[in-house]
């Protein structure tokens, strides 16, 4: 275990109210897809996605125009049903077992913290675990979508579309979870920033309400982020692999 490692180490044991921020290089580890790549993705009839830019096809302007390509690109590249959490997202979940860890805040849709056992996640871009009818606003669950043999799933108490509870391009954040994961932000002694570039807005702004102890950045490639002075580190290396040195150190088994 290198020194960085070890100062992550013993950051974890002398705090108490941790939160973490992270990004799509959480889930990357267990196989989930970059949604901008769109390779590999058949295009059923008329449906031809190499005519549309990923940011438009998980677009509100997208869903509402075509549906038909929007629903086509969702269940294609969303569906995370099957996928499972990696080294990080048990490594999380098992700090917040032990009481250090209080909140994951996450830009991540594909409910794999929870599936970890996290409790407390605040899910700021929304979640591919809910879905609801537009029309009625009855709930539904993760399979609706996925398994509905409509090309665009339909309520069947109303006749509404039922959309996913993602937040699209050109939609607002949910505000209950942007606030909780600000507060939790705010309260927080060690601040734990995995897998983002901090490049997406305004979701990489909350990190600025951050005023606690320790701040630690965790990606594969540098970040050019600045560090307020030796209680902080920066570490480039597989938050999987980082998280089960980390374990490994504590005697955690993430098993």
């Amino acid at each position: 275990m290198d020194n960085l490692t070890e100062k992550l180490v013993e950051y974890i044991k002398d705090s108490d109210n941790i939160v973490f921020f992270g990004g799509a290089g959480v889930s990357t580890e267990s196989g989930v897809p970059d949604f901008r790549s769109k390779d590999g993705l058949y295009n059923k009839r008329d449906v031809r996605f190499e005519k549309y830019s990923p940011e438009y096809l998980l677009s509100h302007t997208c869903l509402v125009r075509e549906p038909k390509v929007f629903f086509e690109f969702y269940r294609q590249k969303m569906d995370a049903r099957k996928v499972a959490p990696n080294a990080a997202h048990l490594f999380l979940a098992e700090l917040e077992r032990r009481g250090k860890l209080k909140a994951v805040v996450t830009q991540n849709i594909d409910g794999l913290h929870q599936k970890a056992g996290s409790k407390n996640v605040y899910e700021i871009h929304g979640s591919t675990l809910n879905n609801y009818c537009v029309d009625c606003g009855k709930d539904y669950p993760s399979d609706f979508i996925f398994e509905s043999k409509d090309e665009v799933p339909k309520c069947p108490r109303c006749g509404g579309t039922v959309r996913c509870d993602v937040t699209l391009y050109e939609e607002l954040l949910p505000e209950k979870a942007v606030n909780n994961a600000i507060n939790a932000i705010k309260n927080a002694d060690m601040l734990i920033i995995g897998g983002t570039s901090l490049t997406v807005y305004p979701a990489a702004s909350y990190v600025h309400y951050f005023k606690g102890k320790h701040l630690v950045l965790i990606n594969k490639d540098r970040l050019d982020y600045p560090l307020r002075g030796e209680n902080d580190l920066q570490i480039n290396e597989p938050i999987g692999k980082l998280f089960s040195e980390c374990a490994l150190s504590l005697g955690y088994d993430l098993k």
